[in-house]
């Protein structure tokens, strides 16, 4: 009997004897070497139970028993046909620390190891429930001090939701302005830079660092330095129990593992299967013609159209692409008379109040479409994901900013296109995108169609360069401790050591470009007689001061080959300077408008589109560069000029006031953090004036619930949403 999955799915009623039959065959499967094709089977009986013949169900039972299955054992199994044996196995695999779960095989075996203070490497598929480990290492309480590395602030967010619940047991920190309680526990969810940049940070017990395929030098990723220094500080500095987790690698670094004692752990155990649906083999045809783009959007139009019943992600390249797509996929339906109009989001309300009614987004959310990209601001995309796991909406077209790690109830997915960050995607790329549809307990069976060509199957080695050192750059050498500097680097370090001299400890704590620091460190020395004004500022820079110093961290501070549209360097002045004024975001859109109106290259795109491309861009310099560059550039360069003006004696300047108002935009500093817990800037702005300014940040949340701040009158209820589902965790 051939395996065919697909008809498990098409059977009416699965009568005894196939039932049967199949039985024989998934349990053979699950005894050999194709154990993933027994589990698919099971997978596929769990999806359609309903249509199993009762006479075989026991014998299904069984199996799931036997492929370590427990968490659907416990649903699926009754009083009629129940095991002491396995009830016996499903207790010893229910949670000791968590109510109301249940671990499969797997998770408790990774579990097992952890218990019995192990360091551990796991790759595992997206579906797999790594995360879910992270909460029973919180729950048990076995460890003083936590730090959780997540590499984007949405997923802090994520995993400060699941963790709140701990907040008797745990000092939760999700910012560095957040001090740690010495005489209590605590978690650290933070990003790398922010591990590097908190002071005092106690003795860690235990780390885990998510996505941890982010420390190789051969990703592409401009924040792997950072990631290494943070993990060499922890690993080797703190000597902390690790957990690392990720998907789909085949290997690490050779010898890692035996340093460290450490386990790495492989495995491609899913709890739900994935139907690949290879459209481009289908119609390669007509896919590589000359009308190959009309095509490929009306062949990915009718597919959603069929699928309208099923929530859907789609992925896109870039941004621009993402909201192109999408609106042209809204006039499809609007020719086809397909339309199902949502009634009016608040979020809709925000965007006008804060935006401009005009903007396309508004009018796709209306119709059930939702857009997520790396552009947008935060708050937004963290809302929109709320709305389509709601069922709000029905499409949400993204790009690889929702692939990595957030997590929705998609039950398809659509590979669209086969570019991430201008390169071809390879196949661990792939396979992420890929694992994002399904959904354990949900969506059983995910769905992926292809618009291209699978990427070859290539192992994906990850290198760990603070261990490696061979590929490491001169910031994670100089961030190593000289002890475990290997023979081979040790004349390299050396020659850092003495060319950087007195500034050696400062260029190495700012954790970024070690040549750019020091042609910084000459300029302000060239400088430091004839335009002191230029650099000895506090406060409030006027535009000269900053002018002087953004262009100091743009020629020196960007990475080689680093992408800077669509910002310049003038444009970058001038929305940094515009960014505390009133109305300033709005400003900045309008400037961005009539600039972008005036290019040839636009010639043929009407306002709307125009609009839409400068509000985006707007939104990517906020969220790229003023939230995230510019800070770091003042905070680096600050304690750059500080060092020469003191070896000059010379009263140096204070940029950090400056620097703070611009990340936190220019909210109250003991209320930053709830910028990155979702709550949008213009509700804080709205109820700080109720809130003490000394009242520590770790009773804010206590204080807002409490006073209940969010019945403030001016506030939308979009805004007041956003700050009741923040304290519905406290």
């Amino acid at each position: 009997m051939g395996i065919n999955i697909e008809e498990i799915y098409n059977k009416e009623f699965i009568d005894f004897e196939y039932s049967f039959t199949l039985t024989g065959i998934c349990s053979r499967y699950l005894r050999s070497k194709d154990d993933q094709i027994g589990r698919d089977i099971l997978l596929a009986i769990i999806d359609n139970w309903e249509k199993v013949d009762e006479g075989t169900k026991k014998i299904w039972l069984d199996l799931l028993d036997s492929a370590g299955f427990y968490p659907y054992l416990k649903v699926y199994d009754n009083n009629d046909i129940k095991d002491l044996g396995q009830e016996i196995r499903t207790y010893y695999h229910e949670s000791n620390n968590i109510n109301n779960i249940t671990l499969h095989r797997e998770q408790k075996i990774i579990l097992s190891h952890l218990e019995n203070n192990k360091n551990l490497v796991v790759s595992a598929p997206t579906s797999f429930g790594k995360s879910l480990l992270i909460e029973e290492i919180v729950a048990s309480e076995k460890y003083r001090n936590i730090v959780i590395i997540q590499p984007t602030l949405a997923l802090i967010h994520e995993t400060f939701k699941k963790l709140i619940k701990y907040n008797n047991s745990y000092n939760i920190i999700v910012t560095t302005s957040q001090e740690a309680e010495s005489n209590e526990n605590n978690i650290f969810i933070l990003t790398a830079e922010r591990v590097i940049e908190y002071n005092n940070l106690p003795k860690i017990d235990f780390v885990i660092i998510d996505e941890f395929y982010k420390l190789s030098s051969k990703r592409d990723d401009e924040r792997s330095d950072v990631l290494n220094m943070a993990a060499n500080l922890l690993i080797n500095k703190h000597r902390s129990q690790f957990y690392l987790l990720g998907p789909n690698i085949t290997n690490i670094s050779p010898g890692f593992a035996e340093k460290y004692n450490a386990i790495f752990y492989k495995t491609n155990y899913s709890l739900v299967n994935i139907e690949i649906i290879d459209l481009y083999t289908k119609y390669k045809k007509e896919l590589n013609s000359p009308g190959k783009i009309k095509f490929k959007e009306n062949l990915l139009f009718e597919l959603l159209l069929d699928l309208k019943e099923e929530q859907t992600i789609i992925y896109c390249s870039s941004p621009n692409k993402v909201m192109s797509l999408s609106i042209k996929f809204l006039d499809y339906l609007m020719q086809k008379e397909k339309i199902e109009k949502e009634e009016d989001l608040e979020l809709i309300e925000w965007i006008n109040e804060n935006l401009t009614s005009q903007w396309s987004y508004n009018t796709l959310l209306k119709y059930k479409i939702g857009i997520h990209n790396g552009a947008i601001i935060k708050h937004l995309n963290e809302s929109v994901v709320d709305y389509f796991n709601n069922k709000k909406l029905k499409y949400l077209f993204c790009t690889s900013t929702l692939i990595e790690g957030v997590n929705t109830t998609a039950k398809n997915v659509v590979i669209f296109d086969n570019i991430k960050g201008g390169k071809d995607i390879d196949y661990f790329d792939f396979s992420n995108i890929k694992g994002r549809s399904g959904r354990f307990m949900k969506h059983i069976l995910g769905k992926v169609y292809l618009f291209n060509e699978i990427p070859n199957n290539n192992d994906v080695i990850i290198d760990i360069p603070f261990y490696d050192q061979v590929e490491a750059s001169d910031e994670v050498i100089i961030s190593l401790e000289k002890d475990i500097i290997k023979k081979e680097q040790t004349e390299r370090y050396n020659n850092l050591v003495e060319t950087l001299g007195d500034y050696f400890e400062v260029i190495k704590n700012n954790s970024i470009s070690v040549n750019g620091q020091l042609n910084i460190i000459k300029e302000i020395e060239k400088n430091l007689t004839d335009n002191q004004e230029l650099i000895c500022w506090e406060g409030i820079p006027t535009y000269k001061q900053l002018t002087f110093i953004l262009e100091l961290g743009w020629d020196n501070l960007l990475k080689p080959g680093e992408t800077t549209l669509p910002m310049t360097k003038g444009k970058l002045v001038f929305m940094t300077n515009n960014f505390g004024v009133k109305d300033g975001f709005i400003e900045s859109i309008r400037s961005e408008y009539i600039y972008q109106s005036k290019q040839t290259a636009n010639k043929n795109k009407n306002k709307n589109q125009i609009l839409d491309s400068a509000i985006l861009n707007t939104m990517q310099v906020h969220r790229h560069w003023l939230k995230y560059k510019v800070p770091k550039w003042l905070n680096v360069i600050d304690k750059l000029q500080r060092e020469v003006c003191h070896k000059n004696g010379i009263k140096p300047g204070n940029y950090k006031i400056y620097a703070s108002l611009i990340e936190n935009e220019y909210v109250s500093n003991n209320l930053s953090h709830l910028i990155d817990l979702g709550v949008p800037s213009s509700a804080i702005k709205k109820i700080e004036r109720y809130i003490p300014k000394d009242l520590p940040i770790n009773h804010v949340l206590k204080f807002i619930r409490d006073e209940k701040v969010w019945n403030e009158g001016s506030l939308l209820n979009y805004e007041k949403k956003k700050i009741q589902n923040l304290i519905s965790f406290t």
